[in-house]
């Protein structure tokens, strides 16, 4: 009995020291995967989508590239995945593997009272900084510098600034000055012929009636009959559809039914205009404050019909 325990136990001895004779020899983990894969004839990009690891991984594996891994411990894993996947003893394979290595940990004498160096010297090093913090800021400064502009800034500027960008050609609208038409015929409105272009008669008349008389020289011959024809309020009261007054510098535009700019230019202080085309007339004033307006030979309250110091209406 004891004579044969001893002869089994001889032959495993044998049997081990064969297979450690046969590893040594160039037998590697990697191979032994690679002969178990091909003999089961699967290919490696079918073994990579039934492990769901990419085929790099297993040629490095297979390679025994050990570098091309995470580390050992992934190594490992691995091919104990891929030997289940093959049906086949992981042992031999993950014997000629690299132990995993446990974790230390590091040799500390001071104790609790240490101070925590990685903490520290993170915070330290890197401080908080919000990126293009500069760059938002003057935008956020341009911003509201832009709607204290808009808000502070005063409406006759504003107006003006209007009346800049919409000056109408040279040869736009003709029309008299008031004192040649005092020249002319004293306290009476003249007629300035039309444009070829528009079709649309434009009057102008004397701004002050008292002023007029004192700068227009002398009439050579006038009935008193032709004079008294003349009603006194012809001048305070314009004639025509629509009539503007300018108590000082302004700027208007009027469009008839076409579209047509019948009427576009600034008015000096205390001149007086009418304006007639096809109805309905679209009026726009640069300066409503500064402005009267007579529709039909009555007063038109503008403050219904402005925003921000421009009129918009339209005549019927």
């Amino acid at each position: 009995m004891n004579a044969g325990h001893s002869m089994s136990e001889l032959m495993g001895e044998q049997s081990g020291s064969e297979s450690h004779d046969q590893y040594a020899r160039g037998v590697t983990a990697g191979a032994l995967l690679r002969e178990a894969r091909e003999a089961a004839g699967v290919h490696i990009a079918a073994l990579a989508g039934a492990t769901k690891v990419p085929v790099g991984k297993l040629e490095a594996l297979e390679a025994d590239d050990f570098s091309a891994l995470p580390d050992i411990v992934f190594v490992r894993a691995l091919a104990s995945s891929i030997c289940r996947t093959l049906k086949i003893n992981p042992e031999p394979v993950l014997a000629l593997l690299p132990q995993g290595e446990s974790p230390r940990l590091s040799n500390n004498d001071g104790g609790l009272n240490a101070t925590v160096k990685g903490f520290r010297s993170k915070s330290s090093s890197t401080p908080f900084v919000v990126p293009r913090s500069k760059t938002l800021v003057w935008a956020v400064g341009m911003l509201l510098i832009g709607a204290a502009l808009m808000i502070f800034l005063p409406r006759s500027l504003e107006a003006d600034l209007l009346a800049l960008f919409k000056q109408p050609a040279p040869d736009a609208v003709i029309s008299t000055p008031a004192v040649d038409v005092a020249q002319e015929r004293p306290a009476t409105a003249v007629s300035a012929p039309a444009s070829a272009t528009s079709g649309v008669e434009v009057t102008a008349f004397a701004g002050d009636s008292k002023e007029s008389a004192e700068e227009a020289p002398p009439v050579p011959a006038m009935s008193s009959a032709e004079a008294s024809a003349v009603p006194a309020s012809a001048v305070d009261t314009p004639a025509g559809v629509l009539a503007f007054k300018a108590r000082r510098e302004s700027w208007i535009q009027v469009r008839d039914a076409t579209g047509a700019v019948v009427f576009q230019r600034n008015l000096a202080p205390d001149e007086l205009v009418s304006v007639s085309g096809a109805l309905p007339l679209a009026v726009v004033i640069g300066r409503a404050d500064a402005t009267e307006v007579f529709v039909r030979g009555k007063p038109y309250e503008l403050g219904s019909v402005s925003r921000e110091n421009v009129a918009r209406f339209e005549v019927r």
